[in-house]
């Protein structure tokens, strides 16, 4: 048995980033936060938190980060259970951009718990399960991750969208690979393999891009509106500003679909079985 208060306070840290601001939310003091944290890695055998501005976790620290959320995941249900309460429990999601964009903030709202999102790539965010350091995540992967249960979302529609000015300069001849080596594109940041995914589909190769990176789902569509360049974007954001006529669709007879799965640890699976229902639901409605 590890001692609560010993990994409260490494979640703490590892969630906060600093051993002052854990102290802060434990009301204890940095001091104790400290002690703990050490007896827990005297324990271990081994460091928990690399010491920083912001404090990171280990590979083992984060899993026994992970081991302590998923622990108060299953006392609350517990307590629930008995007619008790309990703290809120918190969960930690690794979820890609456009869906927290568009579907996955409302079927999460009316959950009685707290949420860490991690924002990651659908095409990596598996790995955060993998490494320990999530409970959950939406992910491009079907196949389950060891230890996971599966559940298949549909596929986020996305469309290749400019401005109307911009079509008219950059692809006045239909898109082609001469005009997208050119064009200026929009990328998410460098996990973002949709745009290559769209010019291999449209044009039957690899065309180098010269693009700006735009780390936000809805500046991503700014940039479009705003003729920066041309990208990929979730249908639930840019339908009504191509019917507003806005924004011009590349492809409307070729949208890039990308299928997207709930994955959730096993160990938590059944207490968090309500809401794999909302995210399922919300999923089915956008997705």
């Amino acid at each position: 048995m590890y001692d609560p208060a010993q990994l409260s306070a490494l979640s703490a840290v590892i969630r906060l980033g600093a051993f002052d601001a854990a102290a802060h939310t434990l009301g204890v003091t940095p001091s104790a936060i400290s002690q703990r944290i050490k007896a827990l890695e005297d324990r271990i055998g081994t460091t928990l938190i690399q010491r920083g501005t912001p404090c990171t976790a280990t590979p083992t620290g984060a899993r026994l980060a992970r081991h302590f959320d998923d622990l108060t995941i299953l006392e609350t249900a517990l307590a629930a259970d008995i007619g008790q309460t309990a703290a809120p429990a918190r969960l930690r999601v690794a979820v890609n951009a456009d869906s927290l964009a568009t579907w996955f903030l409302p079927a999460i709202a009316d959950h009685p718990m707290l949420f860490d999102l991690l924002i990651d790539d659908q095409d990596h965010s598996a790995d955060w399960l993998r490494k320990g350091e999530v409970s959950a995540a939406i992910t491009g992967e079907a196949g389950p991750v060891q230890g996971c249960d599966s559940f298949p979302l549909g596929a986020l529609t996305y469309r290749a969208t400019a401005s109307p000015s911009f079509v008219l300069q950059h692809f006045p001849n239909g898109v082609t690979a001469e005009a997208l080596a050119t064009a200026p594109a929009l990328t998410f940041n460098a996990k973002d393999a949709l745009q290559n995914r769209w010019v291999e589909m449209m044009v039957g190769k690899r065309v180098p891009l010269n693009t700006h990176l735009v780390p936000s789902s809805s500046a991503f569509v700014d940039a479009s509106l705003l003729g920066m360049g041309w990208g990929m974007n979730p249908a639930a954001l840019v339908d009504g500003l191509i019917a507003e006529g806005k924004l011009i669709d590349l492809s409307p007879e070729r949208p890039l679909l990308t299928p997207l799965h709930w994955q959730v640890n096993r160990l938590v699976a059944k207490p968090l079985a309500g809401l794999t229902v909302s995210i399922r639901t919300a999923a089915k409605q956008t997705v």
